[in-house]
């Protein structure tokens, strides 16, 4: 629900309705929205990991491939849901910096440029943390793409952007 209509667009009432169950059940469960918002995150975190997890099985030892792998992932992503990374809608939403789950946005977020920085170094990429943030922003910007111009705008060639991004930083 909160991926459909964002954490602000989604209340109390319409998540026991959605669950099939009441408040005092919830909140049995969750002390607050907040812990609710957060244990969605951690959820989401985990099939992200899942994800890599996935492609570096698939490419065992070769990490040039699961690098291109990552690409074909995001793109994957990008592509099936329109709606953007939860993390950054979450982000984007919860703008207060107290906000108790900005800290599982941040550390998710923080993992994955490291995991990506890694890969990079790994892959015999020069200027890793360049080009994993490279990557990165290309894809955040791809995303947002997407959601205001449609699949045929810019977002459509994040796949040969990336590439090419990796085949330049190869290069030098």
């Amino acid at each position: 629900m909160f991926h459909k209509h964002g954490i602000r667009g989604v209340g109390i009432d319409a998540i026991t309705e959605a669950a099939g169950t009441n408040k005092m059940t919830l909140y049995r469960h969750f002390e607050s929205k907040d812990d609710l918002i957060i244990e969605c995150l951690r959820a989401t975190a985990c099939s992200a990991n899942a994800m890599w997890e996935k492609f570096e099985a698939e490419n065992p030892g070769d990490k040039l491939a699961q690098l291109h792998a990552w690409v074909r992932m995001a793109a994957d992503c990008l592509m099936s849901d329109r709606r953007g990374c939860d993390m950054a809608n979450a982000a984007i939403e919860l703008s207060e910096a107290d906000h108790p789950a900005r800290q599982v946005i941040k550390e998710l977020k923080e993992a994955q440029r490291e995991r990506l920085v890694s890969l990079c170094r790994d892959a015999g990429i020069g200027q890793a943390e360049l080009l994993a943030d490279t990557l990165s922003l290309l894809l955040e910007g791809a995303r947002v793409s997407l959601q205001s111009v449609g699949a045929e705008g810019p977002s459509a060639q994040f796949v040969r952007m990336a590439e090419g991004l990796i085949t330049s930083f190869r290069a030098r």
